[in-house]
């Protein structure tokens, strides 16, 4: 499968898993019930530089820090979040795909798509400082402080000790439909796990203790002011960040050419 170019999927219909623990489908009585919309409101529109094929999306200390793929176009990168400006960046070596990025304490873990490499650098001077292993694909990462979260692609969430990347913990999400694949870009708020999921106009709020779906935002209207074309390809909506002070997402996606600042109703 290659991610980036499948054809645009329904989040209702997302079902099975591409890596190793599927569970088994829920059975109807044992089903979460409907999932409902969250609103928000657009409050800022900032730019976003359209050379980004963002994969991964953060706020740390009022600067926006953002992963990106492809190979030879992998960077993480110090943004002004005014500008858009770019104020340091770190490049993956060209045969390494970009994905999800997550800070704990000095040190910024980047995922890499299907390479199983996570990179890991100082957050202050951009160096990498150490390299793990990770047995799966690298989708979208987050993290509580302590640990990480990382996606797959699948309907699991993987729990890690960002020491060695041993799993601790499988949260398996699942929606009213049964198990929910594709699971993307991630930002961990109150916990709550936000997911973009792949290919959809959707973010997902995780209940990070269940996996069970309690919310949906819809982000078309956002897609559409962001002028992006459907039916979607490549320039999907990808990149959540949390400014815990303000109480604000940040929003943007591959390619776009803006960075949306939203408040939940």
């Amino acid at each position: 499968m290659f991610k980036k170019f499948l054809p645009f999927l329904f989040v209702g219909f997302l079902t099975g898993c591409n890596d190793e623990t599927a569970p088994e489908t829920p059975s109807q009585n044992n089903r979460p019930s409907a999932v409902g919309t969250i609103g928000f409101n657009v409050v800022n529109v900032y730019p976003h530089d359209t050379s980004h094929f963002t994969e991964g999306l953060l706020l740390h200390d009022n600067f926006l820090f953002e992963s990106t793929g492809l190979e030879g176009r992998s960077h993480v990168m110090k943004i002004e979040l005014s500008t858009g400006k770019t104020l340091r960046k770190a490049s993956l070596p060209g045969n390494l795909f970009g994905e999800g990025i997550s800070i704990i304490g000095d040190r910024i873990y980047q995922l890499t798509w299907q390479d199983h490499v996570v990179k890991v650098y100082d957050v202050n001077m951009f160096k990498e400082v150490a390299e793990y292993n990770w047995p799966y694909q690298g989708w979208g990462m987050t993290t509580n402080g302590t640990d990480l979260f990382i996606s797959t692609g699948s309907n699991n969430i993987y729990q890690v000790d960002p020491s060695g990347f041993k799993i601790k913990k499988i949260i398996s999400v699942s929606d009213q439909y049964g198990p929910l694949s594709n699971i993307n870009e991630l930002e961990l708020v109150n916990n709550y796990i936000y997911a973009n999921i792949w290919q959809t106009p959707y973010i997902v709020k995780i209940d990070m203790e269940s996996g069970t779906v309690v919310g949906r935002l819809d982000l078309s209207d956002i897609w559409k002011k962001a002028n992006i074309a459907e039916p979607l390809e490549k320039d999907v909506a990808n990149g959540i960040a949390y400014d815990a002070v303000k109480g604000s997402f940040y929003i943007t996606g591959k390619h776009w050419p803006t960075l949306f600042e939203i408040k939940l109703q």
